[in-house]
């Protein structure tokens, strides 16, 4: 890296959710100017008035805050080049504008719809491609606003470096004649980024594989307004879990504010994020945020589309649960817990929790692996059948093996090891496989057949409500 200040930039368009191809996107230029002690900028390209979304910038600043993703400058809290809202910008856009059309570099578009529609179809009919250019006015008007402003292009090849991908070229056919500035005075994202970044210093531009194709227009536009090319830094797409199309919504692009919801804990969405198509070069998967600051590099950025993968977000955000100490998981699950436990103390919840935690990939399951701890099982006919189909059991046989566990019950002191040595005793005693009497048993004092050890959940129940779960099956019996 050069002695040049980092400074990168997000900036998403306010109509719609944050989804996790956009996110990755503000992360890896947060990560790159974090490790540069450089600034990062989150700044909001509101010009698409027609698409915005109500409440989608404050979205957006909530999401990336959850995220742990903070920024230095932005449209929220200004900065030394506020405003950082395209929207409050317009006057800087004219200004650019007026330096082209000085230098004759671009003009006021005269055509209708209706006539740039005629020379698409004239293009189609001789089976060529579109170029704007090629119908460039001879003698454009004086712009004054009611007409497009488009940019008067240089066609030629093109080779650029890309931080990512390597080096990249296209033929003169990539550039065009593309509008600046339309009729309702906003400018298009082709013009108004490339002000923005020059006027807000940004050293580096981080965006998606969607934009390729149009940075030879931008590379043109640069020489045109006398602007320092930044380095430019493409990331490959993210794809849907079969590999052959950008995830979209239907394959699991959600709000990514639905993970924090579901329980997947910041820091381990960010560990997801960044490993999406990038890698330190070891086999390490689990990092913490710390140690990608330290190790993030544009260069082991991958240049395949990365694949969205689900269940590794959960086994990732599991790994990241059980690295919390107890004290800081328990203040995470805080909002989780079932209702019934609303009056459970806070050692009983901490010693379940305890419990369940190595099995947790997701905060939400916890009311699922918990609830038979604060509400007693129903013992119904369901109940019943499970039993005897899950056991194998004759109701008079799982009648006889609960009557001897009471009696174990009532005999033990409820340690761990205790109840472990005195009911595989008893099993041998009564001649039942441990298998066979221990899921009779667990049946019966969680209402199914999924609990964590059998012996650990009877001791934190305690024997009282163990003896009385038993004697509840044992009557329905």
């Amino acid at each position: 890296m050069s002695d040049k200040v980092v400074r990168t930039r997000f900036a998403p368009s306010p109509t719609g959710f944050l989804h996790v191809g956009g996110v990755r996107t503000a992360l890896f230029a947060w990560l790159l100017a974090r490790q540069n002690n450089g600034q990062f900028i989150v700044r909001l390209e509101d010009t698409d008035k027609a698409r915005e979304v109500e409440g989608s910038a404050e979205h957006i600043a909530k999401s990336l805050h959850w995220l742990g993703i903070e920024w230095d400058e932005g449209f929220d809290i200004g900065g030394q080049f506020a405003p950082y809202k395209q929207s409050d910008r317009l006057e800087s856009y004219k200004t650019w504008a007026q330096k082209l059309i000085d230098s004759g570099r671009a003009y006021a578009d005269p055509y209708t719809p209706e006539e740039v529609d005629g020379f698409r179809k004239d293009c189609e009919a001789n089976k060529k491609p579109f170029l704007y250019r090629d119908y460039r006015p001879e003698n454009p008007p004086a712009w004054d606003g009611s007409q497009p402003l488009r940019f008067k292009s240089d066609p030629k090849n093109r080779e650029w470096q890309d931080a990512v991908m390597g080096r990249m070229q296209a033929g003169a056919e990539a550039c065009d004649d593309f509008v600046l500035i339309k009729t309702d005075g906003y400018p298009t994202y082709n013009f108004a980024h490339i002000v923005d970044d020059a006027e807000m210093k940004c050293s580096h531009v981080i965006r998606s594989q969607e934009f390729v194709s149009s940075i030879p227009r931008f590379l043109d536009l640069y020489e045109a307004l006398g602007i320092e090319q930044p380095i430019l830094a493409t990331l490959p797409f993210v794809m849907a879990i079969d590999g052959k199309k950008k995830l979209g919504k239907r394959d699991g692009a959600k709000d990514i504010l639905d993970y924090a919801r579901e329980g997947i804990l910041p820091e381990a969405m960010m560990n997801f994020l960044a490993t999406l198509g990038w890698n330190d070069g070891t086999e390490q998967e689990i990092f913490s945020p710390q140690e990608l600051t330290e190790k993030f590099d544009l260069s082991r950025v991958q240049t395949s589309p990365a694949r969205f993968d689900e269940q590794r977000l959960h086994w990732m955000n599991g790994m990241h649960i059980r690295a919390l100490k107890p004290e800081d998981l328990y203040k995470k699950v805080a909002d989780y817990w079932p209702d019934e436990a609303k009056e459970a103390s806070e050692d009983y919840k901490k010693q379940v929790l305890g419990l369940v935690s190595e099995r947790l990939k997701l905060l939400s399951e916890l009311p699922g692996l918990t609830s038979f701890f604060f509400a007693d099982p129903k013992v119904d006919d369901k109940l019943k059948e499970l039993i005897l189909s899950e056991t194998k059991l004759e109701a008079s046989k799982a009648i006889e093996l609960l009557e001897a566990s009471i009696k174990t019950a009532e005999s033990s002191d409820f340690t761990i090891d205790k109840l472990h040595d005195e009911f595989y005793k008893l099993a041998e005693t009564l001649g039942s496989k441990p298998g066979e009497l221990f899921k009779l048993i667990r049946i019966a004092l969680v209402g199914g057949t999924t609990a964590p050890g059998l012996f650990e959940t009877m001791a934190i129940l305690g024997k009282e409500t163990v003896i009385k779960r038993l004697n509840s099956l044992l009557s329905a019996l």
